[in-house]
């Protein structure tokens, strides 16, 4: 290979301690290596020959360095242009996702929302929302009752999901405003959590950034969130003191809408799911593969681990261990949080969807009750139901593998 040049991918080299973090932006790819990784792909990034790489790797390393193998690591990696003017499609990383990352909105425009003193406001608003659930508990949200704005339960229904839709979107538009501001592309996509359907920002791209700067983008959902939901507070406080005195469909609307923002704001505080807080404490531990890990640990608790597993959690990162062995019970424990947010949150609402719909259902298919009722409530659960069903698929399909 000596005297040859080895065309590399744009790739971006993000210094983590006494390695370096490798990737490719496009491609969503991003892998550790030791730091004089990063020495042989800066060489060969600037047009190096593999033999100038090799020796300015050994003089950095002190010892020579295997370049046929880590070229060919390389181009497993997909980082070598080899199929040059090809598009390469991203990784994909949830099963219904935008194909293309979206940029959109300028740094210079985005950069204010989430600066020093942006921040600031954020954390004096969140403040605010818990004052005044604790001054003034009638506002916090009692979801057999603020999820539904009229009489008519199907129709209540129907309107709700138009609001979770709406604050699910500024919620990653939160994200991607908050990645734009320090220059990174993301794309939108739809996973699901345990039982539930979610949508999600794929924002693999800050991880070309410092670990310091990616903490915006991470945190960017929950900060609109938490702007949304004070001023939804403070017009509900308004009316509360009687200092606003709207007509009441819209203090019933403000409502709903604290009960759905509310509702997505502590989901996220799940930290034991993959939710934005859940990023924030991988990045600040640097963990690599932190949940991976942890299924890796659980098994070889419960004495399911085969022997490939044990060989692949043996090469796993310290920081994974070291957070993994206790993560894995938090994880565990996260059951019954999750069950008790859905109790909370989601049992009432299904409940009296599903008594107003047994009622309309019991009068049969020649009814135009029996079909507006079947409508609503395959539009307000369907979701929850699909999610149900994917899940209870993925463990039988793990059950069969194992």
């Amino acid at each position: 290979m000596n005297g040859t040049t080895v065309p590399l991918r744009p790739l971006t080299l993000v210094e983590e301690g006494d390695e370096v973090l490798v990737g490719d932006p496009d491609t969503g790819t991003f892998v550790t290596m030791p730091a004089v990784g990063g020495v042989v792909i800066s060489a060969l990034s600037r047009g190096a020959t593999v033999e100038e790489a090799a020796a300015e790797a050994e003089a950095f390393a002190g010892e020579p360095v295997d370049m046929p193998s880590f070229v060919a690591a390389l181009t497993e990696l997909g980082f070598v242009d080899d199929r040059p003017g090809e598009e390469r499609q991203a990784v994909r990383t949830a099963p219904i996702q935008m194909r293309r990352w979206l940029a959109g909105v300028s740094r210079r425009v985005a950069r204010p929302f989430f600066g020093p003193v942006a921040w600031t406001v954020y954390v004096t608003l969140a403040l605010f929302c818990l004052a005044v659930f604790i001054t003034s508990p009638s506002l916090f949200p009692d979801p057999a009752q603020d999820a539904f704005l009229f009489d008519d339960i199907g129709l209540s229904a129907l309107l709700l999901m138009p609001f979770v839709m709406v604050s699910t979107a500024l919620h990653e538009c939160g994200h991607w405003l908050a990645a734009r501001a320090i220059g990174v592309r993301s794309r939108f996509g739809v996973d699901r959590r345990m039982i539930l359907l979610v949508f999600e920002t794929d924002l693999t791209q800050v991880w070309t950034v410092p670990r310091r700067q990616r903490y915006g983008p991470l945190l960017g959902g929950m900060a609109t969130d938490v702007a949304v939901l004070s001023l939804l507070l403070g017009a509900r406080l308004l009316i509360q003191e009687g200092l606003w005195a709207p007509p009441s469909p819209v203090d019933a609307t403000l409502a709903a809408w604290v009960f759905v923002k509310l509702a997505g704001l502590l989901w996220q505080c799940m930290i034991f799911l993959r939710t934005d807080l859940y990023a924030v404490l991988v990045n600040a531990l640097g963990c690599r593969d932190l949940w991976r890990v942890k299924t890796l640990l659980l098994r070889r608790a419960f004495g399911r681990l085969t022997p490939e597993q044990a060989e692949e959690l043996a090469g796993a990162s310290p920081a994974d261990l070291r957070v993994g062995r206790w993560f894995r019970w938090l994880w565990l424990a996260g059951f019954v949080g999750v069950l008790a947010w859905f109790v909370f949150f989601v049992v009432p609402v299904a409940v009296t969807v599903l008594r107003w719909a047994a009622d309309g259902l019991l009068l049969g298919p020649f009814s135009l009750r029996f079909w507006y009722s079947l409508l609503c409530t395959a539009l307000l659960l369907g979701p929850e139901a699909l999610a149900i069903y994917l899940t209870a698929k993925e463990y039988a399909r793990r059950a069969r593998l194992d």
